[in-house]
């Protein structure tokens, strides 16, 4: 800011907020942040309401209790809603001060996008100005490559678009087909007309015949579809890091081993799939289901719970090996360690018992091995009340957890949504 006194006041219907000039220049509210670029009154004006050169101070007709809120964000780092406030309102003010959804507590985020899900919501004025202003800002210098994030966006992005739409549906159906086909081909009627089919084509290629066909053109497309998601991603290594794309090369890469194993020993695909090694490959197209995650909010919500419960499900797995250590011990000493001769031989050592012990734990109970002495039945007894109690524990945390991410993805995904429109109304 080129003139005016080393203090700022800001005047926000009523309330006054006194700031050095420094503390304007990064002010973590746009708006105000504006002022330290201004260069005359007539800029000034565009940004406030009016200003009073003399006093330096800058007014804005605004809410003054929601300003009070934000500057409660903007000194603890929390932000949550006035009390009493419609929450579209308190949203309006957020834009209008330079602040997304995002900076809302979870808490709150939730009951936006409960409230704009009830509601149609047009965007103010001021919001269509900030985001003019934001995309300004990020795409100035980048026009050249607004079809690249547009190819971005509809590979990545399944509601983006119609496109993007048609685009993830087409994946789905092929991974549909790829899993009927992998299932099917492990069926003994199957293998036996592959059979018949191979020997009246002995010198011809796999894939001539249907299933080959099939395989190939869905392999083709999942090879596509990685290919060109690697080349509009933004960041390059980011991508390759990325847990779906590692699945997505684990996927395919077994189908291009096993015709270059082809190519390299001149033999029959077919005959070569009797091999462990690429049966072991080509089962590991199975992995294709995992692509269903980019789709679908059910798969994104387990996934985002495992990783953010990791201590939860090591707390879990603890909890089995020590109950398993202990009633796995105890059960060999009841059922077999004090009478060698007549004891029950399936509790013959500690590693059997201990198959026993998480069977019982987790209710399942197939019935294949039991205790028969009194004192057995009793430690079985505590077994199972032991594991119903010790996986209730942690299962809870984890159940909060999956809840949370399954409303925090969904807020996403509504947000999303809500830019979109906001970019196309513009």
């Amino acid at each position: 800011m080129k003139f005016g006194k080393s203090v700022c006041i800001i005047n926000v219907g009523g309330t006054k907020y006194a700031f050095p000039k420094d503390v304007i220049k990064d002010f973590p509210l746009r708006r105000v942040s504006r002022l330290h670029s201004c260069a005359s009154e007539r800029e000034v004006l565009e940004v406030c309401d009016d200003y009073d050169r003399e006093r330096n101070e800058f007014f804005f007709d605004r809410h003054s209790e929601a300003f009070g809120f934000i500057m409660l964000y903007v000194k603890y780092g929390k932000l949550r809603f006035v009390p009493h406030m419609c929450e579209l309102s308190f949203y309006n003010e957020m834009i209008y001060w330079g602040l997304e959804s995002s900076h809302l507590e979870f808490c709150c985020q939730r009951r936006l996008d409960d409230r704009m899900s009830d509601s149609y919501t047009h965007f103010t004025e001021e919001h269509h100005e900030t985001v003019k202003e934001i995309g300004t800002d990020e795409s100035n210098g980048k026009r050249d490559s607004q079809w690249l994030e547009r190819m971005r966006r509809t590979f990545e992005e399944p509601t983006s678009s119609l496109a993007a739409q048609i685009l993830a549906s087409v994946s789905v159906i092929f991974v549909i087909v790829s899993m009927v086909i992998l299932c099917a081909s492990t069926l003994p009627d199957w293998k036996t007309a592959e059979s018949n089919i191979v020997e009246e084509h002995r010198y011809t290629d796999s894939l001539e015949h249907p299933s080959g066909i099939i395989e190939a053109v869905c392999i083709g497309w999942f090879t596509a579809e990685c290919i060109v998601r690697f080349i509009v991603s933004r960041d390059k290594c980011e991508f390759v890091r990325r847990p779906l794309n590692i699945i997505d090369l684990l996927a395919i890469t077994p189908y291009y081993i096993s015709v270059t194993m082809t190519v390299l020993t001149g033999e029959n695909s077919q005959l070569q799939r009797a091999g462990v090694t690429l049966r072991v490959l080509r089962m590991m197209r199975i992995f294709w289901v995992i692509k269903l995650a980019r789709h679908f909010l059910g798969l994104q919500t387990l996934g985002l719970t495992l990783r953010r419960c990791y201590r939860e499900m090591v707390m879990l797995l603890v909890f089995i090996c020590v109950a398993m250590a202990i009633f796995g011990a105890l059960a060999q000493l009841l059922e077999h360690g004090l009478d060698l001769e007549s004891g029950n031989e399936e509790y013959a050592s500690i590693p059997a018992a201990c198959w026993w012990v998480i069977i019982s734990m987790t209710t399942v109970g197939y019935g294949d091995m039991y205790p028969i002495t009194v004192p057995g039945r009793v430690l079985g007894g505590l077994c199972v009340v032991s594991g119903i109690v010790l996986l209730a524990l942690p299962i809870t945390f984890i159940y909060h957890s999956f809840v949370q991410c399954y409303h925090e993805l969904k807020f996403r995904s509504a947000r999303y949504t809500r830019s979109l429109s906001a970019e196309f109304l513009n």
